[in-house]
């Protein structure tokens, strides 16, 4: 069990994020993809991806022991959602930071040199790191990465929906049960190690994670102390959630614009990275009114979902939503 300790200050100083970044994401898939006993949720997408990458996750999969810590990506190559920019932050990463991550890892007896390598600085392994990310990125994570990023958005937008009518604490209340417990100052954390980590002040990011089984992660930094730790919490949590993002349903010679009119069709594209309903009217050249009306009828169909992000309201796809897309060739 971890023990999240919380001031009146951390509480003030809480705060969403969308995603935990490509990096991130890339090394738990490979995770997720050996793992035993995997859940419902992610079968289908297991055996789409399974055997197509011929070892050339092995880099990735050296950083991460069967037992004991493994590499924490973010801290190494940070948040960014573009993979290109993920691998540029690893391939620059500080080497006091790389040593950091790497000194307590247990490295297999056949990759220890390597990883000695890795933690001196070496170019060579570097990359060695950052070609697996790229490959793995591409065969795990880009086939998908629409309804990916929607899902993560859709969560998002549901926490922040909370956040505001219930605050912080509501939040906290309701955050992914049985996984967390809010027990006020404390937030437990159902986790195979025992720790009290007290905020003091810096606050907390939580964001959702995609690739993730089923168990929630504290990320702190080691060379910034006060920056505020992450708490990476679970997107897919069963087979009823996960169903829908990777059942796409048969191709189709029919285009959107069949399906659902050229506008509306055009509108669902356009919020396929996210948009308000201003953004939308212009992309689409329409006015603000009729965008409205056209995102209310997407949402009405479960195509998207509304929310506010700050004092705007933001528009992002439904995994229904990113499927369609998909599956009359709109890919992203």
């Amino acid at each position: 069990m971890k023990r999240i300790h919380f001031t009146a200050e951390d509480l003030a100083r809480t705060r969403l994020a969308t995603t935990l970044g490509a990096a991130a994401e890339t090394l738990d898939s490979v995770r997720l993809l050996r793992a035993r006993g995997l859940g419902l949720a992610f079968r289908p997408w297991q055996a789409s991806v399974r055997g197509r990458l011929d070892g050339q996750a092995k880099p990735l999969s050296a950083l991460m022991p069967e037992r004991g810590p493994v590499i924490d990506m973010v801290s190494l190559a940070g948040d960014a959602p573009s993979i290109e920019e993920a691998v540029d932050n690893f391939l620059g990463a500080p080497r006091d930071l790389m040593r950091i991550e790497l000194e307590p890892i247990a490295f297999h007896p056949s990759h220890r040199t390597w990883a000695r390598n890795l933690m001196d600085g070496d170019r060579e392994a570097r990359l060695d790191v950052a070609a697996a990310l790229r490959r793995v990125h591409a065969v795990n994570l880009a086939p998908f990465a629409r309804r990916v990023r929607s899902h993560l958005a859709a969560m998002r937008s549901a926490c922040a929906h909370t956040l505001a009518e219930a605050g912080v604490e509501g939040l906290l209340t309701d955050l992914c049960t049985p996984l967390l417990r809010w027990r006020p100052p404390v937030l437990e954390v159902r986790h195979p190690r025992d720790a009290d980590v007290h905020l003091g002040g810096r606050g907390l990011v939580i964001t959702p994670t995609f690739f993730s089984s089923e168990q929630v992660e504290l990320l702190q930094s080691p060379l910034e102390p006060d920056r505020a730790p992450v708490l990476a919490v679970p997107a897919v949590t069963g087979a009823a959630v996960g169903a829908p993002l990777w059942d796409v349903g048969e191709s189709t010679d029919r285009s959107l614009g069949d399906l659902l009119g050229r506008t509306r069709a055009a509108a669902l594209a356009a919020v396929a990275d996210g948009c308000g309903t201003t953004e939308l009217s212009r992309r689409l050249g329409i006015s603000a009114a009729a965008a409205s009306h056209h995102a209310t009828v997407l949402r009405g169909a479960g195509l998207i979902t509304t929310g506010r992000e700050g004092k705007a309201v933001l528009h992002v796809l439904t995994p229904l939503g990113a499927a369609l897309l998909e599956a009359t060739g709109h890919t992203g």
